[in-house]
This record gives C-alpha cells, sequence and structure tokens, in this order.
C-alpha cells in the first residue's frame, strides 16, 4: 500500500462509450490473472508480476477532481465520465481513503448532468448509494464472469465472490438504479461448458440486469505468460481450451452461444458486439 499524488484526474478515454475515465488509484488488490490493466505498474515502479501485491491510493484526488470539474463546468461541458477503467474504485482501501466517494460528493453537490458511470466487483458501491442516487445519469456496472465461486477465487484472486456482486446488482435495481453487467473475460471453458454460460446469463437477468457488455480474454503476451505460469500445473485438457481461446474458431463459436444466450435471457448486448483486443495489442 503506498500513496501517491495525481497531476490530473479527469484522462481523455479511449473507450469508444466514455468521454474521460477516473482512476483515484493506481493498482488493485483483487490480482485477477487474466487482468490488462498491469501494465499502470510501471507509473509507480511497479513491475508487471507483481500486479495484484500493490495499491497507491492518489492522495490528493478529490481536490484535483474537483478543481477539473469546476473548469469543465466552466466552459459549459458535461462529458461522460467512468470509474474506473484501471483500477478498481471500490477495493478495499476505498473504504480507508474514501476517494471514490469524495468524486462523487463532488459531482452530486451541484448535480452533475452529464452520464456518470461505474464499473467495480465490489458490492461496497452499495455504501455510496445516498449519493448515486441524485445524479440524474449515473449507472452502475459490475463485472461478473462466472457464478461458480470456487473458479472466481481461481482467476480473481481476492475479488469479493460473484454470488454477492449478483446480490448487489440485485441490490442497485431495487434501488431504482440503472445497471449493467461486465461480462468479461468470456472465460475459455464456456465454449464446452454450454450449461455455465447460460447459468451466467440467467443470473444476470434475474438480478434485474437488462444489458451487459461482453469481452472475449485479451491474450496480450504479458497476460499469456501470466496465465501460462499459473495454468502449468492444470490438467492438459484444460490448458488445451485455454491456448485455444486465441483462435479465430474459439471466439465464433463463443460469438454464437452468446448471441443465442442473450435472445433466450433478454438481454441486449451493448456496443453491438463480443468485443475482442487482438493478441498482441
Amino acid at each position: 500500500m503506498g500513496i501517491t499524488d495525481a497531476k490530473s484526474i479527469l484522462v481523455r478515454s479511449k473507450l469508444p462509450d466514455t468521454e474521460y475515465v477516473i482512476n483515484p488509484y493506481t493498482g488493485c488488490a483483487f490480482g485477477c490473472l487474466y487482468c490488462y490493466a498491469s501494465f499502470t505498474g510501471r507509473f509507480v515502479g511497479q513491475p508487471r508480476n507483481a500486479w495484484g501485491d500493490y495499491v497507491f491510493a492518489k492522495q490528493n484526488a478529490v481536490a484535483v477532481f474537483e478543481t477539473e470539474l469546476r473548469k469543465l463546468r466552466g466552459a459549459g461541458r458535461a462529458p461522460s465520465l467512468l470509474l474506473s477503467s484501471v483500477t478498481d474504485p471500490y477495493q478495499g482501501v476505498e473504504r480507508r481513503y474514501r476517494l471514490t466517494r469524495g468524486i462523487l460528493e463532488a459531482l452530486a453537490r451541484d448535480p452533475y448532468p452529464g452520464p456518470v458511470g461505474i464499473l467495480t466487483k465490489s458490492p461496497l458501491v452499495l455504501r455510496d448509494l445516498d449519493v448515486l442516487t441524485t445524479l440524474p445519469r449515473v449507472e452502475v456496472g459490475l463485472t461478473v464472469t462466472t457464478t461458480d465461486d470456487r473458479l472466481g477465487r481461481f482467476l480473481e484472486v481476492r475479488a469479493p465472490r460473484a454470488s454477492r456482486r449478483l446480490a448487489a446488482l440485485a441490490a442497485l435495481v431495487a434501488h431504482g438504479l440503472p445497471t449493467y453487467a461486465f461480462v468479461g473475460p468470456l472465460l475459455p471453458h464456456f465454449r464446452y461448458e454450454r450449461d455455465a454460460l447460460d447459468a451466467l446469463f440467467g443470473s444476470l437477468a434475474g438480478a434485474g440486469v437488462r444489458s451487459v457488455y461482453v469481452e472475449h480474454i485479451n491474450l496480450s503476451p504479458y497476460i499469456r505468460q501470466r496465465l501460462w505460469n499459473v495454468m502449468r500445473t492444470e490438467p492438459p485438457e484444460v490448458q488445451k481450451i485455454c491456448r485455444e481461446a486465441a483462435t479465430t474458431e474459439h471466439r465464433q463459436a463463443l460469438d454464437a452461444r452468446v448471441a443465442e444466450l442473450l435472445d433466450k435471457h433478454g438481454l441486449a448486448l451493448r456496443m453491438s458486439r463480443v468485443l475482442y483486443h487482438p493478441c498482441g495489442q
């Protein structure tokens, strides 16, 4: 755990449906094996293989954000914002530092009229219902990759269990907040265990979710290395399934299954496609 200062908090986004991202922390204690964000370690002197072992709180994040927000509003702008893209805004250290809460409170003082998105793996987001419900265009998403808590613990090392995330989604819906789920990555075994993906989409619909982002697993070289190191002790058939995930055939098979299940469970697909990051990018 460390502390750092931010020069800026509002960062131009490369995401197609978000103009600015807000990352109050560098690093993430959840330590998910498939996470692409381990490249951010270079900003705090941490190697990629230390992902999950460090978190740096940007101690001045709220003050910097308030200054940047005033400039935006003074210019008559209300661009879309996302908390967060390369960290989790509700990981454990948020209980202590309350940086995400402080940023939301700044948005709520004179209710921000632009879209505000939240993406997390943590039910801690429910703590801030009192603030979230004052924002006119807020939307809360939770990443849910499996309904199997045992598998989730293997891949998402210290993240809250999937069952707790589904319960959090249901609670958000019950409070009238717009929600979505991020099914990313699509775990490779879903191609063969067809009922497992059916159960996941069914659970999301059962929680009240009406739309989902879906993304194939990112197998950029540094992610592959991390996964293969862990998979070395797994049975050969498990290793084979994971390696096949980089093929076009695998993605096409999963795309067809996703389309079938979205229709079955009445879920809308965000971006009108299953997202994919070509290997090496």
